[in-house]
């Protein structure tokens, strides 16, 4: 008896140690981009910030693509703090000095990453918005502020799909190679309510198809299917029963792996995998002559990587074995 309903993936991509990867968007964005970078592909993720709502992702491409500095007129004070509402909580700073500089190095970042993109990774989070009632731009980020700064709507297909054809196009006429990945998260907004998340998550499935069918450099992976409807329990949820748990994240990074990445490539991230694992071994005897030839042979092998692999960087692997005695 079979009692879980496996999803068929025909993900129409690959990732791979060639690429150049930048992914945005919610907080599951950062659960699969650190399994890809801690496998050591070069991935920037969410340089801005974690990013909740399609049209906030698509302003942050904006000011990317244009390198746009971010100046006091972008930023305010509350609470102490500086901020601003265009990038998430972790870039404020008591210092407005700081906070320009976290921000502009994000932005510079992000800048950095797209122009030799090979993949573009975005993950919409909730159609659910807040605008600022003092000039009606879509915020990322609240920051506390009263209730009453802002009104909240839900986006219409249409409203991502608009937005998303003209930011494609682009993207496409800037870098004719790259490859755009869809996700929606599977993250619940339950402070939503089960229904309007329900109808919010209904909006980006059916906004990510309109945009895969009209361009053939879009894809689509079915992360929020595979949560939905293969795993399916309460048990692959983390306490909140709003997040998926570790157990189903590993879940979901094995799909990308059969689906998404080369059986070369996937090989050569097992390796990584045991060098790694090597590097955060601690002997019983740092002075021992045992280890010291465990210590050789390591470094080694990790040189012998980096001079078959130059785009993986084994900078800090190599530092730790040569500070080993080798």
């Amino acid at each position: 008896m079979e009692f879980r309903t496996p999803i068929s993936i025909n993900a129409g991509f690959r990732l791979g140690y060639a690429d150049r990867i930048l992914m945005l968007g919610s907080c599951f964005t950062e659960n699969i981009g650190q399994k890809l970078a801690d496998a050591k592909m070069n991935v920037v993720i969410n340089p801005t910030g974690i990013l909740f709502n399609p049209i906030s992702i698509s302003e942050a491409i904006s000011t990317a693509m244009e390198n746009r500095p971010i100046g006091e007129k972008d930023i305010f004070e509350h609470n102490g703090l500086w901020s601003s509402l265009m990038f998430h909580g972790r870039f404020s700073s008591a210092d407005k000095q700081e906070a320009l500089q976290l921000m502009n190095n994000g932005v510079s970042l992000a800048n950095k990453q797209l122009t030799t993109a090979t993949k573009l990774i975005l993950t919409f989070g909730t159609a659910f918005v807040y605008r600022n009632k003092a000039d009606g731009r879509v915020v990322a980020n609240c920051h506390k502020l009263p209730a009453a700064t802002f009104e909240r709507q839900m986006l219409a297909v249409q409203d991502i799909t608009s937005n998303y054809s003209n930011l494609f196009e682009r993207l496409f006429a800037a870098n004719p190679e790259l490859q755009i990945v869809l996700t929606v998260s599977p993250v619940r907004h339950l402070a939503d309510g089960a229904h309007q998340n329900q109808l919010s998550k209904s909006t980006l499935l059916l906004a990510a198809d309109w945009l895969v069918q009209h361009f053939s450099n879009v894809h689509y992976f079915p992360s929020y299917e595979i949560m939905m409807d293969d795993l399916r329990d309460y048990r692959f949820y983390a306490a909140d029963m709003v997040h998926p748990s570790d157990l189903a994240i590993d879940y979901i990074w094995q799909a990308v792996r059969e689906n998404c990445i080369s059986q070369a490539d996937n090989a050569l991230m097992d390796n990584i995998a045991k060098i790694i694992a090597a590097t955060r071994h601690r002997p019983l005897n740092p002075n021992s002559d045992e280890f010291r030839l465990f210590a050789a042979k390591q470094l080694a092998d990790v040189r012998q990587m980096a001079s078959q692999h130059p785009e993986i960087d084994f900078s800090n692997e190599i530092t730790h074995w040569e500070s080993a005695g080798c």
